[in-house]
């Protein structure tokens, strides 16, 4: 399956955001993961990337970023670099993307390649991306691509009055659910929807913490 001809599985598989579906069919996935498990890139199956880490299946990554309902003017806050995939579907969508990557070994040549590629809206910090990015925020959107066993305050406090945080909740030995959290106004509890069940690495940092 090409690029192109992903873009167009995608949406028989409910994807309907044709900004979205161009800018997965604007990449090659195989410049994503490493060269051991280039020939398996056109799959719609999560990859290795090394250190214990995983580039998401593109239908996930699709989904994921649907929901975060992009327009192009937003400030998006990425938790988890990994490979700069999902960066570089987002930088194609939104005005900024501010991402961090606890794992420096991914975080280094994730920046090389997106600088490669052009992307010059994409801001990088390796570091505790549970904490989020306090400097920058808020944000009008955050999208994680690690698992926290809740929801981390940090980044709840971190999103606009009316942003929404896409983010994989559940312990690694629990069912996991994707979830799509808009917050409200001040005084007012976030609005939780949950999209599917999910299966993601744990989340790693001081916030992604239990209690």
């Amino acid at each position: 399956m090409g690029d192109w001809g992903r873009s167009e599985y995608l949406a028989r598989q409910g994807i309907r955001d044709r900004r979205v579906l161009a800018a997965i069919a604007n990449l090659s996935r195989a410049d994503f993961v490493p060269a051991g498990v280039r020939d398996a890139a056109h799959q719609d199956v999560p990859l290795p990337i090394g250190h214990g880490q995983t580039i998401s299946q593109p239908y996930v990554v699709a989904l994921m970023t649907e929901a975060l309902r992009l327009r192009g003017c937003e400030r998006v806050l990425e938790v988890g670099t990994g490979s700069g995939y999902q960066t570089a579907v987002l930088a194609q969508l939104a005005r900024e993307v501010f991402t961090v990557e606890i794992v420096r070994e991914l975080a280094r040549p994730a920046r090389r390649l997106l600088h490669r590629l052009g992307f010059t809206n994409v801001f990088y910090k390796e570091g505790d991306g549970s904490l989020g990015w306090p400097d920058a925020a808020p944000f009008d959107a955050i999208i994680a691509t690690a698992a926290p066993e809740d929801v981390p305050r940090e980044l709840l406090r971190q999103l606009r009055p009316g942003g929404r945080m896409v983010i994989p909740v559940g312990g690694v030995h629990d069912t996991q659910e994707l979830l799509r959290i808009r917050r409200r106004q001040p005084g007012m509890l976030p609005q939780v929807e949950r999209l599917l069940p999910v299966r993601f690495v744990p989340m790693t940092g001081l916030g992604a913490a239990p209690g």
